[in-house]
C-alpha cells in the first residue's frame, strides 16, 4: 500500500474517533448551558424583565394547532399553490385535544364549512379570521405576523397589525370583564421573571385556528410569558373550558423578536378586503333583502 494512502487512511480514523469524541461529549456541554439561567434586562426603575419589543411566532399553528400535513387552498385549480396549508409540527403538549362529543362534532363542522357565511348570523359559520375579525387569545399570539409589546409599570399593551386588534394585560387593579370580549380581559402579575396573565371574560366566538379548533365563552387562558435570550420569550398558555373540553390542556411555544434595521408594525387592515365575502350574496341578481332589514 503506497505511503500517501496509509496516511490518507490513518487521518480518517482519527477524525471518525474525534467526531465519536465529540459525540460523547455533548450532552455534558448541553447540561452546562441549560444550568445558567438567562438574566433578562430590568424594566426602568422596576425589578421586572423589560418584555417591551416587536416579536412573531413562526409556528404555523394558525392553520391547525395540532400536528398537520400540507394540504391545498380551498381554490387550487385558480391559484395553484398560493393559500396552500404547509405542513408543521403542532404546539399542543401531547397533541391531544380533549373535546367532549359533542364539542369534537362540531369542530369538524366547523372545518367543512370554514369559508362559509351567513349575512343574517355572522358569528354562526365560517373562519372569523376570513372574516378579518378579532383573533382573540390566544390565537392572536400565534398568527404569522408580528405584534408589538409596550411595557408599563402598571399593565402591558399589545398591537397586533392584523385587523387593527389590541389587548391590555392590567398589571394592577384586577378586575372581572365588563362585558364580553373577542379578546377576553386580562389580568396579571410577576412571578419572579414570568408573566402570568389570567384571561377570562370570551364572547365564544372566536376559533382557534382555520382547522375549526374552538372554544366557547367558558374559556379560561392562563399565559406564561419568560425571556429565555435577549430574542426569544417562551409563551405557555393553559387552557380550560368545561363546556368544551373533558380537561385542561396546554399549548407552548417560543415567540422571536423582530430586528430588521428600523422595523416597525404595520396595519394590517383587512376589513376593506371581506366586503364581497361577507355581503355580495346580498348584492346578486335576484336576491331580496327585506326593507328596512
Amino acid at each position: 500500500m503506497p505511503n500517501w494512502l496509509k496516511a490518507v487512511m490513518a487521518l480518517t480514523v482519527a477524525t471518525v474517533i474525534a467526531g465519536v469524541g465529540l459525540s460523547w461529549v455533548r450532552p455534558v456541554s448541553g447540561q452546562a448551558q441549560q444550568s445558567t439561567a438567562y438574566q433578562a434586562p430590568r424594566f426602568p426603575g422596576t425589578t421586572t424583565p423589560d418584555l417591551g419589543g416587536l416579536w412573531q411566532s413562526l409556528t404555523t399553528a394558525n392553520w391547525d394547532i395540532q400536528d398537520h400535513g400540507a394540504e391545498p387552498g380551498p381554490y387550487p385549480a385558480l391559484l395553484g399553490a398560493w393559500g396552500a396549508q404547509p405542513a408543521g409540527q403542532g404546539i399542543v403538549e401531547g397533541n391531544e385535544l380533549p373535546y367532549k362529543p359533542e364539542a369534537l362534532e362540531k369542530k369538524k363542522a366547523n372545518y367543512a364549512k370554514r369559508l362559509s357565511f351567513d349575512p343574517f348570523n355572522p358569528h354562526t359559520l365560517g373562519d372569523p379570521e376570513a372574516k378579518c375579525y378579532a383573533p382573540g387569545v390566544p390565537r392572536a399570539m400565534y398568527m404569522p405576523y408580528p405584534f408589538q409589546l409596550v411595557q408599563m409599570p402598571s399593565k402591558i399593551l399589545m398591537v397586533f397589525g392584523y385587523s387593527n386588534a389590541s389587548r391590555f394585560i392590567q398589571l394592577e387593579n384586577h378586575q372581572e370583564a365588563p362585558i364580553d370580549l373577542w379578546m377576553g380581559w386580562s389580568n396579571g402579575k410577576w412571578e419572579g421573571d414570568t408573566l402570568v396573565a389570567d384571561v377570562t371574560g370570551f364572547n365564544g366566538h372566536a376559533w382557534l385556528d382555520r382547522a375549526g379548533n374552538h372554544a366557547s365563552g367558558a374559556l379560561h387562558v392562563v399565559e406564561r410569558y419568560t425571556l429565555a435570550g435577549p430574542n426569544q420569550l417562551n409563551y405557555e398558555a393553559t387552557i380550560e373550558d368545561p363546556n368544551t373540553f373533558t380537561r385542561p390542556w396546554k399549548m407552548s411555544f417560543p415567540l422571536y423578536r423582530r430586528l430588521e434595521k428600523n422595523v416597525q408594525l404595520l396595519d394590517f387592515r383587512c376589513v376593506p378586503f371581506t366586503e364581497e365575502f361577507l355581503y355580495g350574496s346580498l348584492a346578486k341578481k335576484g336576491s331580496y333583502v327585506k326593507k328596512g332589514s
